[in-house]
């Protein structure tokens, strides 16, 4: 059975949540969201975690969450730092955080060498998409010139928050399951006739009811970290005019790559509903949903103790 690798992207700073939302707890023990991923991880065949986060906060990350997952899989760190960048690129100044999520992927490009998934720290993903996705992973059939990704896709309308806008990758896929297009809309909201999002906080578009999106739940391989690597340059010299707010999103990476035909990815849609914790309100929803699924059985009432 191939190796699984996890890889948790947990470096996010949670501006708009106004705080570390990655060590909030949301369960009846203390549970945080990132405890209920890797249980669903460990159950699906993942034999292997590596965390993303910031040195500023290792050591809170450790006693909250890092020491569980040592004692029950094998596990790793990656520093996202915002000076990790291509020679000849200097930190700017006044910057004040990291890259975005390809950046944070390609931090772990000495540390990955196995296909693995990447989540989100602060997005509950739920059991069958872990499945789905270990799945796909352990049947992944790699061609020269042709990278084999995955990608779970959420129901748009089931993954909005009921306090302010959300960011997600858009999809197009064909009738295959495979992704045709992905734009990241960094502001999604639904309004009384339908969901919308806007590029300049002025003129809100319609986005097709049941449209799938990306909650940054994907299935990659090693051969992703040279892509991003030749990328990175670009990307820095294209927005050098927005240098201190521009982000490197995995989205884009993938997008420029399917529209390059040097990758596919398989779409597999989920029934899931998403759950996180994107603003404060947020919360009391996603620790009510944890007590449904505890009740239905899904999860024990103290997650690590069995």
């Amino acid at each position: 059975m191939a190796s699984l690798t996890l890889v948790v992207m947990a470096a996010g700073i949670g501006s708009r949540y106004g705080g570390l939302k990655q060590i909030d707890p949301v369960g009846p023990g203390g549970e945080i969201v990132i405890d209920y991923s890797i249980y669903d991880a460990l159950k699906a065949g993942f034999d292997r975690v590596v965390f993303i986060i910031r040195k500023d906060f290792h050591e809170a990350f450790l006693e909250k969450i890092g020491r569980t997952a040592e004692s029950r899989v094998e596990t790793a760190y990656v520093f996202q730092e915002i000076d990790d960048l291509p020679p000849g690129f200097p930190a700017p100044q006044g910057r004040k955080k990291p890259w975005g999520t390809a950046q944070a992927l390609l931090g772990c490009r000495n540390t990955v060498g196995t296909p693995f998934a990447a989540i989100n720290a602060d997005d509950f993903y739920g059991r069958t998409a872990f499945a789905a996705l270990a799945s796909h992973l352990k049947s992944v059939r790699e061609s020269p010139g042709l990278l084999d990704f995955s990608m779970i896709g959420y129901v748009l309308e089931n993954t909005l928050s009921e306090h302010g806008h959300v960011a997600r990758g858009v999809c197009e896929i064909t009738a295959d399951r495979y992704l045709k297009d992905i734009r990241e809309r960094a502001k999604i909201r639904r309004f009384p006739e339908g969901v919308k999002y806007t590029d300049n906080d002025r003129d809100w578009i319609p986005i097709p009811s049941g449209s799938y999106v990306s909650m940054n739940m994907w299935g990659f391989t090693p051969g992703l970290f040279a892509e991003i690597e030749t990328r990175f340059p670009a990307f820095l010299e294209a927005n050098s005019g927005r240098i201190l707010q521009a982000e490197f999103l995995i989205p884009e990476v993938v997008g420029d790559l399917v529209r390059e035909k040097k990758a596919r990815v398989k779409v597999l849609p989920t029934g899931e509903k998403w759950f996180g914790v994107t603003y404060p309100e947020d919360k009391p929803k996603v620790q009510a949903a944890v007590r449904e699924l505890i009740k239905a059985g899904l999860y024990p009432e103290r997650l690590w103790e069995v």
